[in-house]
């Protein structure tokens, strides 16, 4: 599922499940709360303009969600190369 957008060309990988790793040294400031700007949310004919061609719109009564066409990244990077 796509859960953001780059500023940078091309795609970058995220696990959203795992969280921060904790250690008990702390610096002043930096676990800080990170800032997170609210989601976009599209119509549909907003997020069919919006993907690009390895993606796709999956549409269902309650929501709208973009996802990737091939959900591995190691598959995705070895159909890039062929």
């Amino acid at each position: 599922q796509i859960v953001g957008e780059h500023s940078k060309e091309g795609d970058l990988v995220v696990n959203v499940t795992k969280s921060k790793k904790l250690t008990n040294v702390r610096a002043s400031g930096s676990d800080d709360k990170a800032h997170l700007a609210p989601p976009v949310v599209f119509s549909l004919e907003q997020a069919l303009e919006y993907i690009k061609e390895d993606e796709y719109v999956e549409l269902t009564p309650k929501a709208i969600r973009l996802r990737k066409i091939i959900l591995d990244e190691n598959e995705r990077k070895r159909q890039s190369k062929k």
